[in-house]
Formats: C-alpha cells, sequence, structure tokens
C-alpha cells in the first residue's frame, strides 16, 4: 500500500464511525451566530454614537464584520468548544453592558417602559424580513467552515457527522441548507407563475442545471485526485449537490399539483410514508447494514437516493415557513407573535422527537428518516427565532439613538431620505450582504479550497495552534473574495 493510499485511508477513518454529541449542546450552539450579530450592531451603534464617522474605509468594515461574525465561529467551534457555556454567557452579558451604554447615549428623555411602549406599537419595513437573509448566510458559512475543520483534530468529534445514527453538529449541516433554500423559493414568496403549471417545471428543471454540473465536476475531481470519500454518506458516486437538484425538482412537481399552503401536510405524509417503508419493509437493512455496492447504481449510492424523501419533506417544511414568515406585518408587535410561536412551535416539536428516538428510532442523517426530519426542523425554527429576536433588540437599540447604520436588520417606515441613503451605503460594506448576494458561489469556493487545503496540508497530524491559523486563513480568503465581488457589484446568475 503506498503512501497516498495509506493517507486517505487514515482521513476517511477520521471522519467514520462517529456518535456526535447531545441535542442540547447542538441547540446551545445555535445562540452563538445571532450574539455574534448582535455584538456586530451595538457596537456599531455605540461607534456611531461616539465618533458619528460612518462608513469607514471598506477594509475596516470588511474587518470589522470578520472579527464580529466570522472568528467567532472558528473560535467556539474548535478550541472554545468545551467552554462554549461560558463563552455564551460572556458574550451576553457584554452585550447587556452595550445595551445599557446605549440607553445612556439615547437621544429621548423617556424611561425605559415608555420607550418600549412606544417602540412596540411603532411600523417596522414590511417589504423585507432581514433575519431570512442573516439565517441563510449564517447557514451557509458554518457549512464552509465545517467541511474544511472537520479534517483537523482540533475540531471535536462529537461535531462531525454520525455513522448511522445520532446528532452532530455537522448532521445539521444539508437538512438545514434545504430549509433556508425553500424559505426564499417563489412558491413561498408568493410570486405568480407565468404560464402553465408544467412550464413552472420545467424552468425549475432548467434552473437546476448548476447544482447537477457542479455534481458532476465535484464526483470526476474526487474520483481522479484520490481525495478521501465517507462512502457511507451519500454513496459511491452521489453527493450533496445531487441532493439539492433533485430536490428542487421534486418539490417544484409537488408545489405544482399541491396547493402551496398545504406544504406542512405533504412534509408529514411524505416523513410518515418514508418511515412506515423503512419500518415495515427490507429498507432500513438495505441502506445501513448491506455491504454490497457493486450490483447497481440504486446500491451504490443508497443512502443519497433515499434520504431524498427526508430532505423534500425539509424542503416542503421549509416552504411552509417561508410562507408565514412573508406575510405582510407593519406593526413591530405582530412580529413579537411570530417570535414567540416560532420558540414555542421549536420546543413543541422537540418534545415530539423524545418519544420518536424512543419508539421509533434515533436521528439518522444517512437515512434522512422521521427523527431526522423533525430535528431538523426543531432546530431551525428555534434559529431562526433568535436571529428575529437580535433583529428586535436592535431596531429597538436604533430607535432609542436615531441611529440607522446597522445593515442587514430592520427601520422603521418614518426613515428620512438621506439616511436611507447611509443604509444603502453601508449595506455595501457588508460581509453578510456579500455572502447573500453569491451563496452558490461562496460554497463552491469553500469547496475548492478544501480540496486544495487537503493536498497541501497533513490536516490529521496538524497541531491545533497550526490547525487553527489555517482555519482562519481558509475562512478569510473566501470571504474577501466574496466580498470583493460584492464591492464591484458582480452577481454570478447562472440561471
Amino acid at each position: 500500500m503506498d503512501g497516498i493510499t495509506s493517507k486517505k485511508l487514515l482521513k476517511e477513518a477520521f471522519v467514520s464511525n462517529l456518535n456526535g454529541t447531545s441535542l442540547g449542546e447542538v441547540a446551545l450552539g445555535s445562540f452563538v451566530a445571532p450574539l455574534c450579530v448582535l455584538n456586530r450592531g451595538l457596537f456599531l451603534i455605540l461607534y456611531y454614537l461616539s465618533k458619528g464617522a460612518l462608513p469607514l474605509s471598506w477594509k475596516c468594515h470588511f474587518l470589522l464584520d470578520f472579527i464580529f461574525l466570522i472568528l467567532p465561529l472558528i473560535l467556539l467551534s474548535t478550541v472554545f468548544s468545551p467552554i462554549l457555556h461560558l463563552i455564551i454567557t460572556s458574550i451576553v452579558v457584554i452585550d447587556i453592558g452595550l445595551l445599557y451604554q446605549i440607553w445612556q447615549k439615547k437621544k429621548q428623555p423617556a424611561t425605559l417602559l415608555d420607550a418600549w411602549k412606544r417602540f412596540v406599537q411603532s411600523k417596522v419595513e414590511s417589504d423585507l424580513v432581514p433575519f431570512i437573509t442573516v439565517f441563510r448566510v449564517e447557514v451557509n458559512v458554518k457549512t464552509a467552515l465545517c467541511i474544511l475543520a472537520v479534517d483537523f483534530s482540533v475540531f471535536p468529534r462529537r461535531y462531525a457527522k454520525t455513522e448511522t445514527y445520532g446528532t452532530g453538529v455537522m448532521d445539521i449541516g444539508v437538512g438545514a441548507y434545504i430549509l433556508a433554500n425553500a424559505i426564499v423559493c417563489p412558491e413561498a414568496r408568493r410570486k405568480e407563475n407565468k404560464g402553465s403549471h408544467f412550464s413552472h417545471v420545467v424552468r425549475q428543471l432548467w434552473s437546476v442545471w448548476p447544482l447537477v454540473l457542479l455534481g458532476m465536476a465535484r464526483l470526476i475531481s474526487v474520483k481522479m485526485s484520490g481525495y478521501q470519500e465517507h462512502v457511507t454518506e451519500y454513496g459511491v458516486h452521489w453527493n450533496f449537490f445531487f441532493t439539492l437538484a433533485i430536490v428542487r425538482v421534486i418539490a417544484s412537481l409537488l408545489l405544482a399539483v399541491f396547493p402551496v399552503n398545504a406544504s406542512w401536510l405533504i412534509a408529514v405524509l411524505i416523513c410518515g410514508i418514508y418511515q412506515v417503508a423503512l419500518e415495515t419493509t427490507g429498507l432500513k437493512k438495505f441502506i445501513i447494514h448491506s455491504d454490497d455496492r457493486t450490483g447497481s447504481f440504486l446500491a451504490a449510492n443508497r443512502e443519497g437516493i433515499f434520504s431524498v424523501f427526508g430532505y423534500v419533506a425539509i424542503y416542503m417544511a421549509g416552504v411552509q415557513t417561508g410562507l408565514y414568515l412573508m406575510e405582510n406585518r407593519p406593526l413591530i408587535k405582530e412580529w413579537f407573535k411570530v417570535i414567540r410561536n416560532f420558540i414555542v412551535a421549536s420546543l413543541v416539536i422537540y418534545v415530539v422527537l423524545y418519544p420518536c428516538q424512543i419508539y421509533i428510532e434515533p436521528v439518522s442523517r444517512r437515512m434522512a428518516n422521521l427523527p431526522y426530519c423533525i430535528w431538523i426542523i426543531a432546530e431551525c425554527l428555534f434559529f431562526i427565532a433568535w436571529l428575529s429576536a437580535v433583529d428586535i433588540i436592535l431596531l429597538f437599540a436604533k430607535s432609542l439613538t436615531n441611529s440607522y447604520v446597522i445593515p442587514t436588520s430592520w427601520h422603521h417606515q418614518d426613515d428620512e431620505m438621506k439616511k436611507i441613503h447611509l443604509r444603502k451605503e453601508m449595506e455595501g460594506l457588508c460581509l453578510i450582504q456579500s455572502v447573500n448576494r453569491n451563496q452558490l458561489v461562496f460554497f463552491m469556493f469553500a469547496n475548492l479550497m478544501t480540496g486544495l487545503t487537503n493536498v497541501i496540508v497533513d490536516t490529521v497530524s496538524s497541531s491545533d495552534l497550526f490547525s487553527l491559523c489555517v482555519l482562519i486563513m481558509y475562512m478569510f480568503v473566501n470571504s474577501a473574495l466574496i466580498f470583493l465581488l460584492h464591492r464591484k457589484e458582480i452577481t454570478f446568475k447562472f440561471w
């Protein structure tokens, strides 16, 4: 056995046969990104109140966003993961202190109760929902970080994808990515389809060609380069891009036949029927216990093919979520109900997950079974709820200080034109908006950089300090590229 082959097998073993972590630790990690966004927003408000000198240069804004939004994710996913709860508590305390400083500098001489009552009754822009953008970008960024970090020993093994059953942090990736895309699909945004349902489905078939092309490119490059493969993840030939393409096409067919408002019911039916098939036929044994991958294309790629059922169900649940979030709500108090409903819904779904794991089977990303779908939906709703809560807090802070300098956040409807100009200028200097403009390009470049890094670096044997430096540089380069594209107003639209 030559050195290249043994190195490949070592890396494959490094990410195989893992059991994940607890549901609680994964849920706790959901607070990190919202707190980072809150930190960035409060800092910008305080800086503006103190210096009155925003925007700064594009280099300063890029570095600020990288330090506030990206660097904490890297550190808390690696060296600081053992003290995650302590770091989160510390950030909360810091945010409370920042809010107090903002209150001290408020422009309106009012009590906290009076200011809050006036704020709750005020109106908010109703033509956009900024935290949806933040949710989609954070899912993309976290996925891009993990696909390389998992190859280093500094990344906790309990965060990596599980082999058959379990809840690792990376197990959320594909499910959350699919739900994030579903939230903003044309059906969720209530876009009217021009022409027949059939022509709409044809357009959707055409729209997935970049994903198919990327899937083929990844397949060919992996086979030709001898890059390590975790076969039980998707199969011999299947990969993440093929799953995204197939799910979008099947979902479009379903939405062309059934009412969009019934998306939640379709999701439940697909999950239920698929789980019944797993339990009452030989399907489960075929997926997770069979060692034969030579009989047919289906046998070689059974995980990727059959998990599509679960991911379609997640997509349909995402469409229903998008429909709810896109409703017109001009009053801030109406969004408090949304936050409450999302928190309650996520907790209820988590409660439902408990008996499912006991009496049916544990969560399995490999099969995308019923418990997995329930877990992904609960976790995503929980994450969205706290992102929306952060948006409300930032809007309140802005209302106290007449500050309009936070990009990718809500604003009051009565903003003056000169303030709208400042907001647009700040949006052009925002890393979140940069990733949002070219999400597929960001993810594609992250995949290329991951492959290149694995060729250059012996990831398994790297020290923690060196690994951390590589991950910071990797995310810095990815972020810088996408930020420069945004500054040049370059958007790659393949369909």
